[in-house]
């Protein structure tokens, strides 16, 4: 082998390594696994933690009132509005007329439009 090539590969290798090691020391410690995400707060929040239980007995959620109140408690929050919706409100019925063109034919009656012929051409 050429130690050219040899070089190039010894090059690589360590360039690969140092990369790796850099980024598992940026991604933190390793001591949390992606299971458990890191939570604001200490203890947990109460609604995420139901939730999970919730999710965990699976049908049996159905029936037990605490899920039943969790997940009623994470739908309002979640579809909660951000800002107050107005109701579409209804057009006046007298609308302003002083605005508006008076309404005039394009061609007097009785006269040839030259644009648009009454008779087609063969």
């Amino acid at each position: 082998m050429d130690l050219k090539i040899a070089a190039r590969m010894t090059a690589v290798l360590a360039l690969g390594a140092a990369m790796t090691a850099a980024f598992m020391a940026l991604r933190g410690d390793g001591s949390q696994d992606a299971s458990s995400p890191r939570s604001a707060h200490p203890g947990g929040e109460p609604e995420r933690v139901e939730l999970a239980r919730c999710r965990d007995i699976g049908m049996a959620a159905v029936s037990d009132e605490v899920c039943r109140k969790a997940w009623a408690e994470n739908r309002r929050r979640f579809l909660r509005p951000t800002k107050t919706v107005t109701p579409y409100a209804v057009p006046s019925a007298g609308k302003d007329q002083s605005r508006l063109l008076p309404l005039q034919p394009s061609t007097s009656p009785g006269t040839q439009d030259q644009y648009r012929p009454n008779t087609v051409a063969p």
